[in-house]
């Protein structure tokens, strides 16, 4: 974009050309009424000889006024430059998310495969003491069974986890734009607290309407258009410029005469057949169409930023109620695996006891991640 504003701005600045031509022409004169009298080509005999014609020349000619026709095409130029930089810087922003997002989404995953390995070990522990119960003839042969059973499942769970945890990695490379293998580690690290992310919606509608890149772009976009209607509106009033150039012709090259001229040119299209108020009406309609689309940029600002807030209020009761269900969970298991070692409690309440372990295990974790993304989403909301 910054060539296209350098070519909207060379009008303004002076334009020299040169030139050299040759000819091998005939000097036969050619007679027009009224340019010299008949009597100079009564007896003229034209022929066939040739002679040389050199002809050199260099002209410079400067803009000196066209009631802002250039001036403002290239400030609108420089407008349309700047909105496409902050469309850039919106562009980026939203990357930043998308990787945000991904690293959170493998940080999830690897916290479940964590998850997966702790409730095979259980069931593992499990198993070895059913199975000593039943040998021991306290327990009946269906509590094996469903250890087993349970354990089986555990595994498959694991292996999920695991290809869920490797899928999670190569999202993650294909969001940062990394070409390789997923064989490493995802840190244990999260997003702190957006700056008030608890606070008022109006106090973060506010930043996220000055930073907005998009918002800018687009603000951008309706100054160059304005400027750009203003441009189309210099084409009703004349054009003033300068010139001055200089020629050296002749028919050798030894023997050339040089010749200087310079003067000033206005042009004004009277009638273009309307080509002009055309185009202003068209600037005018692209402007009202570039304004509606600000207002409405502005409202999907406001709707993202109060739905990111609230995202990220939600997630963070999830998490509190979702510590307590974790705490409550593994004194439950705690009290089945009692319960049974003891003989009064069945394999099917130590299996419920388990599952629901599980369950609110893996709740927790997906409450921290949802925490994560909703202030990776608040950060890119409010233009950070």
């Amino acid at each position: 974009m910054r060539a296209r504003a350098d070519q909207a701005s060379a009008p303004l600045y002076p334009q020299i050309d040169a030139s050299a031509s040759y000819q091998r022409t005939t000097a036969n004169f050619t007679p027009r009424p009224g340019a010299t009298p008949s009597s100079l080509s009564a007896d003229f005999d034209p022929d066939f000889d040739l002679y040389n014609y050199f002809d050199f020349g260099v002209t410079a000619r400067q803009l000196i006024f066209d009631f802002g026709q250039a001036y403002k095409h290239a400030d609108a130029a420089d407008a349309t430059e700047a909105a496409h930089e902050a469309s850039e810087r919106a562009s980026l922003s939203q990357i930043e998310e998308r990787v945000r997002v991904s690293f959170f989404d493998a940080r999830a995953a690897n916290a479940l495969l964590g998850v997966a390995r702790e409730t095979l070990e259980n069931h593992e522990r499990h198993f070895q003491q059913i199975e000593g119960f039943v040998r021991a003839g306290a327990r009946a042969e269906i509590d094996l069974a469903q250890a087993r059973t349970d354990r089986a499942n555990a595994r498959v769970d694991l292996i999920n986890a695991e290809n869920a945890y490797i899928a999670g990695k190569a999202n993650l490379n294909y969001a940062i734009g990394v070409e390789g293998g997923t064989d490493y580690e995802v840190s244990d690290e999260s997003l702190p607290p957006v700056e008030g992310e608890d606070g008022a919606l109006d106090r973060l509608v506010e930043r996220a309407l000055a930073n907005r890149p998009e918002l800018a772009a687009l603000a951008r976009l309706v100054s160059a258009q304005e400027l750009t209607r203003g441009s189309e509106r210099g084409g009703h009033w004349p054009t003033l410029s300068a010139f001055t150039g200089v020629t050296e012709a002749g028919v050798e090259l030894n023997d050339m005469a040089w010749n200087w001229n310079a003067g000033v040119i206005l042009d004004w299209p009277l009638f273009q057949g309307g080509a002009v108020s055309a185009r202003v009406a068209e600037a005018s309609a692209a402007l009202v169409g570039l304004h509606a689309d600000l207002d409405g940029l502005r409202q999907q600002v406001r709707l993202e930023v109060e739905q990111a807030r609230l995202a990220v209020r939600a997630a963070k009761a999830v998490i509190t109620a979702s510590e307590e269900a974790v705490a409550s969970a593994r004194e439950q298991l705690r009290l089945a695996e009692g319960r049974y070692q003891a003989g009064v409690g069945s394999a099917l309440e130590l299996g419920d006891a388990q599952l629901a372990m599980q369950h609110a295990a893996a709740q927790s974790v997906q409450a921290e991640y949802n925490l994560a993304a909703a202030r990776a989403r608040l950060l890119r909301a409010v233009g950070k």
